[in-house]
C-alpha cells in the first residue's frame, strides 16, 4: 500500500522509518518531509503541511491508501476532514475531535463534566482579571494559553512576580483565554493510546519526556529535550489505573459528546497522592516520545493502525532493550536562535532522527530550534543512556546544546 506522512520533524522521520519496516507498505511519501527522510520516503518539501488543497490533490493523484498526520496544526485545522471527504483513509482525528489538544479549555471542561482526574482550574479571558486573580491565588500556579503553543505555552509561576511575567507573556493583548491551574506535585509520564470511538487501546509501554531546557529540570519549557522508555519505576498498576480512570473514560466522553476520535491520543499524566491525573492531551504522537517508543516497538505499526480501524485486538510487541533519546537543540532555544549552522557526524540508520535540518549541497544546516535526536539502546536504562550520549558525542557542531541528565530519574 501507499502511505503519506504529513509533517517534517523528528516524529515524522521516525514514523516514516517505522512504516518502511512494514511488509504491508510498498511506498512512503512525506509532505513536506525533510532531507534526512529522503532515503526512506519520497519527500515533497515544495508542499507546505498547511496547504490542504495541494495535499488532497497529491493524495488523490498518487492513489494514497493511508495518510498519517504527525503534527497538531493540520489536525486542528481540519486536514483529516478534507481527506476523508475524498474517501482517503486518515490516521489522525477530525477537526472537531482534535479540539482536545487545540483548546486547553475544551479539554478541561470535558474532563470536569465526565470526572476525569485533572488539576482544578479557572478560565480567565482578559488580562485585568488575570492580574486580580494572581493577587490571591495559591502558589505555585500553572498558566496555560488556550490554543496551540508547540509545547511552550505553559508557565509554572512559583510566586506573584513570576505570575505577573507570565501574564505579560500570555496576554499580548487585553483579551485572550488563559487557563490557570492548580500545580500538581508528582512524577510525570506519557501514555500513547490508540482510539477509535469508544475502542481505546493504550500502549503497554510508557515513556517519560523532559520538557525543561536545562539539566535538573531548570529553564523554560520546550517541545521536549529528550525521552526514554520503558519507565521501570512506574509500574503496571499505574498504567492500568490510567487506562481505567483516564483513557477509556475520555474516549467514551468524546463519543457521548458527539466527537469521533480516530488516531492516537497522547495522555500527559502525573502521579499524585490521589492517583494519576491529566496534565494535557495531545491529538497525535508526542515528540520526542514517538522516537523512543517506535524504536522500541517490534510489532508492525501499519498493521496496528489497520487493526484499530477494524476494531480488532491489538497486541504490541516490544524489544527487551531500553531506549534513551537525547535532543540536540540550537543554542538560544526556546528563545531566539540562529539558523543555517552546519551539523555533521551523524548517520541515518535509525540512530538519529532529524527535527530541524536541511541539506545545502552535501551539508546539513539547521532550520529549527530542536535539531536532531540521538538514540541509544541497552539492556537497561543505564546502558541505553550511555549509548545515547555516545551518539551525541559523534555529532559535530558548535551551534547546539543538550541536557546531560536524560533518563536519570530511572537510574537509582
Amino acid at each position: 500500500m501507499k502511505v503519506l506522512v504529513i509533517g517534517g520533524g523528528g516524529r515524522e522521520h521516525v514514523l516514516a522509518h517505522k512504516l518502511s519496516q512494514s511488509p504491508l507498505v510498498n511506498k512512503i511519501y512525506s509532505i513536506p518531509g525533510n532531507d534526512a527522510m529522503a532515503h526512506i520516503a519520497e519527500v515533497h518539501t515544495e508542499i507546505a503541511e498547511t496547504n490542504h488543497e495541494e495535499i488532497v490533490k497529491f493524495a488523490k493523484s498518487q492513489q494514497i491508501n493511508w495518510v498519517i498526520i504527525g503534527p497538531e496544526q493540520p489536525l486542528t485545522e481540519g486536514l483529516s476532514d478534507k481527506l476523508q471527504d475524498e474517501g482517503i483513509k486518515v490516521f489522525g482525528p477530525n477537526q472537531a475531535a482534535a479540539q482536545i489538544e487545540g483548546s486547553k479549555l475544551f479539554a478541561k471542561q470535558l474532563m470536569e463534566k465526565y470526572n476525569v482526574p485533572t488539576a482544578e482550574y479557572k478560565e480567565i479571558n482578559n488580562k485585568q482579571s488575570a492580574l486580580e486573580y494572581v493577587k490571591h491565588c495559591e502558589y505555585p500556579v500553572v498558566l496555560k494559553k488556550d490554543g496551540l503553543a508547540a509545547g511552550k505555552g505553559v508557565i509554572i509561576a512559583m510566586n506573584h512576580k513570576e505570575a505577573l511575567d507570565g501574564i505579560d507573556e500570555l496576554y499580548p493583548e487585553e483579551d485572550g483565554i488563559v487557563v490557570f491551574e492548580q500545580f500538581l506535585e508528582g512524577e510525570e509520564f506519557s501514555l500513547m493510546t490508540f482510539v477509535n470511538g469508544e475502542y481505546a487501546v493504550p500502549f503497554d509501554c510508557i515513556a517519560q519526556d523532559h520538557k525543561r531546557a536545562f539539566d535538573n529540570d531548570q529553564g523554560p519549557n520546550t517541545g521536549g529535550m529528550g525521552a526514554y522508555c520503558p519507565v521501570p519505576h512506574i509500574g503496571d498498576d499505574i498504567l492500568k489505573q490510567t487506562n481505567e480512570t483516564i483513557a477509556q473514560p475520555i474516549a467514551n466522553a468524546l463519543v457521548t459528546e458527539g466527537y469521533h476520535f480516530f488516531g492516537v491520543l497522547y495522555i500527559g499524566a502525573i502521579i499524585t497522592n490521589e492517583g494519576p491525573k491529566v496534565i494535557e492531551f495531545n491529538a497525535r504522537f508526542g515528540d520526542p516520545e514517538a522516537q523512543v517508543l517506535l524504536t522500541r516497538m517490534e510489532s508492525d505499526l501499519m498493521q496496528h493502525i489497520i487493526e484499530l480501524d477494524n476494531r480488532q485486538p491489538i497486541h504490541f510487541n516490544w524489544k527487551k532493550e531500553s531506549v534513551v533519546g537525547v535532543m540536540l537543540a540550537s543554542k538560544g532555544y526556546p528563545g531566539a536562535y540562529t539558523k543555517g549552522q552546519t551539523v555533521s557526524g551523524f548517520n541515518l540508520d535509525g540512530t538519529y532522527f532529524v527535527s530541524g535540518l536541511k541539506k545545502e549541497g552535501s551539508t546539513f544546516v539547521t532550520t529549527g530550534g530542536r535539531v536532531i535526536l540521538a538514540l541509544g539502546e541497552g539492556e537497561d536504562i543505564t546502558s541505553a543512556k550511555a549509548s545515547a550520549y555516545e551518539a551525541v558525542e559523534k555529532i559535530e557542531s558548535d551551534a547546539l546544546f543538550y541536557r546531560n541528565d536524560i533518563s536519570n530519574k530511572a537510574i537509582k
